[in-house]
């Protein structure tokens, strides 16, 4: 049911609570293992059917991602465990001991962190099926830097709240993965990581999950290298910013698109370079001169952030997956949204659009069980995906849970 009216963030405050303790315990009654919009190629039909070409892998996986009835069990795709969403359920359990110390959030952080040790493959980790993208074809478990880089700063939050040291030493290893095995494409001072090991494509919110990393990891070791690093792959997302404080997903022009979630993937990723390795100097976008007055990467953060804050929601907080259109009403934009606008508080406060957005999650996304629809709208999916749904559904209340108990406007005392 729709609300009559946006709920301010006073009146949020519950509204979240009870909406993270439902999924938690629809999660414990149905476990982490789940079904994810692209697993078709887990299935031994769709597989034989495709013949091991491009075009058939990504007709069948685009078609069974569309479809809004779940034809998986027929098709012989079983329930499997995803390191990404496992990551964002790893992270989010941390910070729910961390807040509560309630020995139940404990248990989980320490039976994800096991399986994600069983999961992890070399220094990294990957999905766990294949997938065909229009550039090249990956194999089950190759390890990515976006998964890696997810996972990483999970146990960076696990080890934290429990004190297990060995844990964070499994991020420091996932930066050996990042700076040594996968490809570089280099621009003078400037660098960009490859996706997998196995590909040389230059995506901005990969390499930029990827300098997260390094950055956070460097600060605690004292690393140079890790923070150099971090500051070298920085600076080839602010030498491609747009004029209007945009980027695309990646320079090809077959990639050129702007959306929502990969946005404020940069935006927190790149604050979190500048908080943990500093400012960053030497390249700004395309047709500038470097060494003006401001500092760049600060600049650049607060450009992204208002784009990001003007262009990706409509009035009542529905979030728009492109930049230029609405799109499908899907479960990622308005979860990343809230990390993105809790994280740059300080740089630009929404009050008003994290309400509506909010307000607006939660009276059409959530299922009366508890957990997250994927789509809603004219086209709506209500398949309860665990990755793409529940995960990011977790990771996003969490953070503004997490924000709305600290932020004075969310108090019901003023």
């Amino acid at each position: 049911m729709v609300l009559a009216r946006t709920l301010s963030l006073a009146e949020l405050r519950p509204q979240v609570d009870e909406a993270v303790t439902g999924l938690e315990e629809w999660l414990d009654g149905y476990g982490f293992a789940g079904w994810d919009p692209y697993d078709a190629l887990n299935s031994p039909v769709l597989r034989a059917l495709s013949l091991g070409l491009k075009y058939p892998r990504i007709a069948f996986t685009q078609a069974l991602r569309r479809l809004p009835v779940n034809l998986r069990p027929v098709l012989g795709i079983k329930r499997s465990y995803n390191p990404k969403g496992l990551g964002l359920f790893l992270g989010a359990s941390a910070r729910r001991l961390s807040a509560t110390g309630d020995p139940r959030h404990r248990d989980r952080v320490h039976t994800l962190v096991q399986k994600l040790r069983e999961l992890r493959r070399g220094r990294g980790w990957g999905y766990p099926f294949p997938w065909q993208s229009r550039a090249f074809f990956v194999p089950r478990w190759t390890p990515t830097i976006v998964n890696t880089s997810f996972v990483a700063h999970a146990l960076m939050d696990a080890s934290d709240a429990c004190g297990e040291e060995s844990w964070f030493q499994l991020a420091r290893e996932a930066c050996d993965f990042v700076l040594f095995d996968l490809n570089r494409h280099e621009e003078g001072d400037a660098l960009c990581f490859s996706y997998t090991p196995i590909d040389s494509l230059k995506v901005h919110n990969a390499n930029m999950l990827g300098a997260a990393l390094l950055a956070r990891v460097g600060a605690r070791t004292g690393e140079e290298e890790l923070l150099e690093a971090a500051r070298r792959a920085t600076r080839y997302l602010l030498k491609y910013q747009r004029p209007d404080g945009s980027w695309w997903y990646a320079e090809p022009e077959y990639q050129h698109w702007i959306d929502s979630f990969h946005t404020g993937f940069n935006l927190e990723a790149l604050a979190c370079v500048l908080r943990y390795a500093g400012e960053i100097g030497g390249a700004g976008p395309e047709g500038t001169e470097p060494g003006g007055t401001e500092p760049e990467g600060a600049c650049a953060l607060a450009r992204g952030h208002r784009f990001f804050l003007d262009h990706f929601y409509e009035a009542d907080g529905a979030p728009k997956y492109f930049h230029d259109r609405r799109g499908p009403l899907d479960i990622h934009g308005p979860t990343q949204g809230f990390v993105t606008m809790a994280e740059l508080w300080d740089v630009q406060s929404a009050e008003d659009l994290l309400a509506r957005s909010a307000t607006w999650f939660l009276t059409r996304m959530r299922a009366p069980e508890g957990y997250f629809y994927y789509r809603v709208g004219r086209r709506p999916n209500r398949i309860p995906y665990m990755r793409w749904g529940q995960a990011w559904a977790y990771h996003g209340l969490v953070r503004l849970q997490e924000f709305l108990r600290a932020n004075p406007a969310s108090r019901a005392d003023g």
